[in-house]
């Protein structure tokens, strides 16, 4: 990931430009005491003015135990495709957004930054991009908001270990935690086109 030469800046929060058009890696301002912190996570004003103008209808929390648990690649196909603001609430992980808008220049290419507690960085994730991550501490939590309600008849996968991707996960087939779902999804080529 690389940051924009000349990052957004919009009330609390600063939009940095990923190495894909599309996905925006935001900071947000924390204001800290003896007490600890506070940090406004999302205003939906100040990230309409970043060029984020979706709003999101459903949050998702999730807590994986093992450091290498991997979840992905996920997205919902039209008509209830999703946007996904991520964040991570405690421990770390290695999210991974991949570009599978058929007909773009970067169709198969992906962005991988780490989000984690310390860094309080969020990556949004736009419509046309599956979603994965892979913890790297125990404990894990990670908290992201979508732009569409969860809709079982369009959700699909893509293999987390796809060749054609050459992803950059921090662990091997034999390591990652998986679930059956995820162990089982197919490979981007052996699927039809899902954004045009």
């Amino acid at each position: 990931m690389s940051a924009a030469e000349h990052p957004r800046t919009s009330g609390n929060f600063t939009a940095f430009c990923c190495d894909l058009p599309g996905p925006l890696l935001i900071a947000a301002r924390r204001h800290g005491d003896h007490r600890g912190f506070f940090v406004e996570t999302y205003s939906q004003r100040d990230f309409a003015a970043l060029g984020i103008p979706d709003v999101f209808v459903q949050d998702n929390y999730s807590l994986s135990a093992a450091a290498g648990t991997v979840r992905g690649l996920h997205f919902q196909i039209p008509p209830h495709s999703q946007a996904k603001l991520v964040r991570v609430l405690r421990g770390a992980i290695l999210d991974i957004a991949v570009d599978i808008r058929h007909s773009s220049p970067f169709y198969g290419r992906h962005v991988a930054i780490e989000l984690s507690a310390e860094n309080a960085l969020q990556l949004y994730i736009p419509t046309g991009f599956a979603h994965g991550f892979c913890t790297l501490r125990p404990d894990t939590e990670v908290a992201y908001r979508v732009t569409a309600f969860y809709a079982p008849e369009s959700d699909r996968s893509i293999a987390w270990d796809d060749p054609d991707l050459a992803l950059p996960w921090p662990v091997s087939a034999g390591q990652a935690q998986l679930s059956e779902k995820d162990r089982r999804a197919p490979r981007l080529r052996d699927m039809p086109p899902a954004f045009a």
